[in-house]
């Protein structure tokens, strides 16, 4: 089940919750990736929320965004690097993309081996691709008030297998969305210390979204 554009964009801009996961997400993911000055980093599926930082030092950043979804112009304020592509076609150059970041992308996909054997095509030889997607076991794939409720949630061995049977070889995995889905404001105002507590001590059981990267 593809999600619509519109509510992508209304649950993570316009919510206090959205913005709340935009940043644990964000976090999580400049952990894995602390420097990509000069790289070429790509997002597909709504990967928007999690690119804003490396628009500060990467080489280039381009959001692609599926035809089933929905495009939206971004980034807000500045030169449009979005596009709508085929989902399993992108309009890349084969051993172009140095970072690739998949959010809402490959759980919601039609072709989820066709997408995987676009990205290994779009991948330079040294690069790396994050799968941001939800936890099988976490609360957020348990509840629809977030886009983390829809499609289908996977396991960190299941990511595993997936990504092997495609050419992608998993070498580190992060978690995020510790908190409860919750829109209530003690949840909310206590969500950086839930992530901070994940972070640590790593119970990627219950987190709401896991990122592998391969």
């Amino acid at each position: 089940m593809h999600l619509d554009v519109l509510d992508l964009r209304a649950f993570y801009y316009r919510t206090k919750l959205g913005r709340a996961a935009q940043r644990a997400l964000q976090d999580a993911l400049r952990g894995l990736w602390p420097e990509t000055r000069d790289l070429s980093v790509v997002g597909f599926g709504f990967a928007a929320p999690v690119l804003r930082p490396f628009l500060a030092d990467a080489r280039r950043v381009i959001s692609l965004m599926p035809a089933q979804q929905g495009v939206m112009p971004w980034p807000v304020g500045a030169p449009n690097v979005a596009a709508l592509v085929e989902e399993t076609q992108w309009p890349i150059e084969s051993d172009s993309v140095d970072r690739l970041i998949v959010a809402h992308g490959l759980e919601t996909c039609d072709q989820p081996g066709a997408l995987l054997d676009e990205i290994w095509r779009s991948l330079s030889g040294g690069g790396r691709v994050v799968f941001i997607v939800p936890n099988r076991s976490g609360l957020w794939a348990q509840r629809d008030v977030t886009p983390f409720g829809f499609g289908r949630p996977y396991s960190l061995g299941q990511m595993k297998a997936l990504l092997g049977r495609h050419g992608l070889v998993p070498e580190r995995h992060a978690s995020a969305l510790y908190a409860p889905p919750s829109h209530r404001r003690f949840w909310l105002q206590t969500a950086q210390v839930w992530e901070y507590i994940g972070r640590r001590f790593d119970p990627h059981l219950i987190a709401g979204a896991l990122l592998v990267e391969a």
